[in-house]
């Protein structure tokens, strides 16, 4: 230690001499300011002014062109006035919740010392502190992280709150939008749930139950620990008492009442489009990590792709009971459809089931997975045959094959040597497809599914693919953005809803930024256009056919597990140039009771020819740039007849010139004869001209 004595001093000199501490001191003190103008203006750029109005209003979906779809409505968009309450209502949760609301502006530095040390001692931010304006704050304009960060700006929000709205409308808008548990969201739709009554009926103990759920409101729900929510209610009178918000006698009285609940339905959710609606929420809180609660409470704007048109167009043919086929026992056959731009991955409309639909419910057009059969051809083989080189004419071994244990079957179990692509295309031959598959390299097939956007497991990895046997599968609204790819001259885009968030301020917090995939070439996909056009001109897909409008598409189904006639999964995916659609048809749970009892996708095609029919009308008419293999086939045809018409022809006059020529040569010798004859006595004049 004395060794260390002159060193020590050294530092202790240079410390002082250069002014460390005060050095310190004044960084500190920067980094505070310069904090504080930071979160200063932070808040300044919040509209506060608009939450009120921003609070009390639905969430509204807007479609492609800018107008209303659907609100979003809730209880908690109703509320209720404070004005119209008994006095211990909002009474007991300021005395549980922030005692000091009325004397503060915005923060408590008492509460915010005491929960800083707390946080400090525990190593992290546990909560608690916050006033009634800073929860207020958290959840009308906050995420719910857990950091400093989100600490500072919640308090300087909260400042800002308090300097545009008085203190009862400040404790009005929490009461109509905290959660009180069990679904209910907002002080009278909690007064239903527990008590089913009013909350400008209940009692003080009723009213301190409810205030006391706000610390807790899961851990303390009375209809799972009603013990728990009594002690905290007991706690709520004593502070109400202590603060002389209720007297002694009402405070003895309030504590020997018997709560009995009472459920009265609690909260609502009411909306129009509910699959295309509910697929908006579910993107906007995994893509742009908003929650739930946060969609349903903050009165966003949410702007989409939606076209009303084609999403009504989906909703009444799925609404059509004569479409569908029926089961014995009334069990609905489900079905899952997609419309989607193909020049921007919009989706225009979607429909993801049959029947009763709850909030956020199974959306079988984007969250089924499902083996999509023969679709799967002309992404995972046909495409990068076309890449290979192969043409639409080349032609496919068409007879029994085998490759270790896997054994593929045409449908009709017959065989005809070998066929030209198109053509095991448009009939959907199962094994030329795999032979292919398997000429070209079952690596090639895999990596074309990746770049058209296809989700693929370990046991995917398999010559079957090429039939669309999948350990999963996939969705209508993946089979949709793949099939994009094709009247989008190889380009995939992503597809999406949602194309703007706004926030109840006013502010813009998320907005969609447009992704692509460079899928194939122009070249190809005009190859795979030309070959779908068959399918619905002459092939399994003609049912699909629309009156006035071009369509490619491709047909899919999946064999039963077990030994009957019939299908488990039916698949049409079929485009215009500016509308591709998808739609899987099956039931929820496929057992010997419960299945497609049509061949192939006998019972899908005309239900997507119904929605086609519709949806064309809405868009724009627009013509491929290519003509189907038989039209291009047939006119190559044409021109070879009318070339060998035209030489047939020529022959014929040719032959006829030269009899005429042989006919007439007698007279030409004697006319020639005759000329020379004349010409022998012009020389003879000419001579004896020049004689003399």
């Amino acid at each position: 230690m004395e060794k260390l004595k002159p060193y020590i001093e050294k530092i202790r000199l240079f410390w002082k001499k250069r002014h460390i501490t005060q050095i310190i001191l004044l960084a500190l003190l920067i980094v505070i300011l310069l904090s504080i103008l930071y979160f200063t203006y932070l808040a300044s750029q919040a509209n506060v002014s608009t939450l009120k109005a921003g609070l009390s209003q639905a969430t509204v979906i807007y479609d492609k062109d800018g107008d209303e779809a659907t609100r979003i409505k809730t209880d908690r968009t109703e509320g209720v006035e404070i004005s119209e309450l008994p006095d211990y209502v909002p009474g007991a949760v300021v005395a549980i919740e922030d005692e000091r609301f009325y004397q503060h502006n915005g923060f408590d530095i008492k509460g915010i010392a005491r929960v800083f040390f707390k946080n400090i001692l525990a190593g992290r931010i546990t909560g608690g502190g916050s006033t009634i304006t800073q929860q207020l704050t958290k959840n009308a304009l906050l995420s719910s992280e857990q950091t400093y960060k989100r600490k500072a700006e919640e308090l300087f929000l909260a400042v800002e709150i308090e300097k545009h709205y008085k203190k009862d409308e400040i404790l009005q808008m929490y009461l109509n939008h905290v959660y009180f548990g069990s679904g209910a969201w907002g002080i009278d739709t909690a007064s239903q749930k527990y008590f089913n009554k009013s909350i400008k009926n209940v009692s003080i103990s009723e009213a301190a139950l409810l205030a006391g759920l706000l610390q807790a409101p899961s851990a303390l729900d009375p209809y799972k620990n009603y013990d728990g929510a009594m002690k905290r209610r007991d706690v709520v009178l004593s502070k109400m008492k202590e603060q002389n918000i209720i007297t002694n006698k009402e405070y003895k009285k309030a504590v020997r009442e018997k709560i009995i609940l009472e459920d009265g339905g609690g909260s609502f959710i009411k909306r129009e489009y509910p699959y295309y609606t509910d697929a908006v929420i579910d993107e906007a809180i995994s893509l742009y990590g908003l929650t739930q609660d946060e969609l349903l409470k903050r009165g966003y704007k949410i702007y989409t792709e939606m076209d009303q048109n084609l999403q009504s167009t989906l909703e009444k043919t799925f609404d059509r009971d004569d479409l569908f086929p029926s089961s014995s026992d009334n069990t609905l056959v489900q079905g899952g459809a997609v419309l989607l731009d193909p020049e921007t991955g919009g989706i225009k409309g979607l429909v993801g089931g049959r029947g009763e639909h709850v909030f956020r419910g199974f959306n079988r057009a984007t969250q089924i997975k499902a083996q999509p059969g023969s679709t799967m051809k002309p992404l995972a083989v046909y495409t990068p045959a076309l890449e290979e080189g192969y043409k639409v004419t080349s032609k496919l071994q068409d007879k029994p094959f085998k490759k270790g244990d896997y054994e593929p079957q045409n449908f009709t179990k017959t065989y005809q040597g070998e066929v030209p692509m198109y053509e095991a295309l448009e009939k959907s031959l199962n094994v030329p497809a795999v032979w292919l598959l398997d000429k070209i390299g079952l690596d090639k097939g895999l990596d074309s599914l990746e770049r058209f956007g296809i989700p693929l497991d370990k046991e995917d990895e398999y010559l079957g693919v090429a039939l669309g046997g999948m350990h999963k599968g996939v969705s209508p609204l993946q089979m949709a953005e793949a099939y994009s790819t094709f009247p989008n001259d190889g380009e995939r885009m992503e597809s999406h809803l949602i194309t703007k968030i706004v926030g109840p301020t006013g502010k813009v917090i998320a907005e969609y930024k447009s992704k692509s995939t460079k899928v194939t070439s122009k070249s190809v996909t005009d190859d795979m256009t030309s070959m779908l056009l068959d399918v619905i001109k002459t092939g399994t897909g003609q049912g699909a056919q629309v009156s006035g409008f071009q369509i490619a598409g491709k047909t899919g189904s999946t064999q039963l597990p077990f030994n009957a006639t019939g299908t488990k999964d039916q698949w049409f995916v079929g485009y215009t140039p500016n509308l591709v659609g998808a739609m899987w048809l099956g039931y929820d749970k496929t057992d010997q009771q419960h299945y497609l009892e049509s061949k192939s996708s006998g019972d899908v095609v005309p239900i997507f020819k119904t929605i086609m029919d519709q949806a064309v009308q809405y868009v724009e008419p627009e013509n491929f740039s290519v003509s189907s293999v038989s039209q291009q086939l047939a006119n190559e045809e044409d021109t070879k007849q009318k070339v060998e018409k035209t030489k047939k022809e020529i022959t014929e006059k040719a032959k006829e010139l030269e009899g005429t020529l042989r006919e007439n040569s007698s007279k030409w010798k004697e006319v020639i004869n005759e000329m020379k004859k004349d010409a022998e006595k012009v020389t003879e004049k000419v001579k004896e001209i020049i004689g003399n």
